[in-house]
């Protein structure tokens, strides 16, 4: 018995008939890796080594393809995530500002976890709202033309009372 049969399982029956669906066909690990994220939030490390086990691929491939693609995640983000472009024109109109404060104000740096597990701050390439420059989301909620000074309120109307 192999040290991940003792252990007990991570992906749920849902998404092993997922996998099984996926395993013969063309793109098959990203859409399993798509499908193991929207379960957990992220990918964690047992159910990669669980979902290179069903795919029959090595893990370091797994771990390829999670580390090459920005939306793939290997921790758990925070119960709001903040996402702040850092495209052209968000940059050039304080998105390193927005960042900046984020971080003054959660007391954490870019691509970590408030203490409490409230919060994440990542930076990402283009939301695709550059009229709005600069632009954050929340948990997918967009604001545009974000200053320094909305910042903490935007966090703050997020916070769990």
């Amino acid at each position: 018995m192999t040290a991940l049969a003792e252990k007990e399982k991570m992906l749920t029956p849902e998404i092993i008939t997922f996998i099984e669906n996926w395993k013969d066909k063309p793109g098959n690990l990203i859409m399993v890796l798509h499908r193991v994220q929207e379960e957990f939030g992220y990918i964690p490390r047992d159910a990669a080594f669980e979902v290179a086990e069903a795919l029959e691929i090595p893990v370091a491939k797994i771990y390829g393809v999670i580390t090459f693609y920005h939306l793939f995640k290997l921790t758990k983000p925070g119960r709001n995530q903040i996402a702040v472009c850092m495209g052209t024109a968000c940059y050039l109109k304080g998105g390193q500002d927005l960042i900046a404060e984020c971080e003054r104000v959660l007391g954490v740096g870019l691509n970590t976890v408030t203490e409490d597990g409230e919060f994440s701050v990542e930076a990402v390439r283009c939301i695709g709202c550059c009229g709005l420059a600069p632009v954050v989301t929340v948990n997918g909620e967009v604001f545009g033309g974000v200053t320094t000074k909305q910042m903490k309120k935007i966090i703050d109307s997020f916070e769990e009372k």
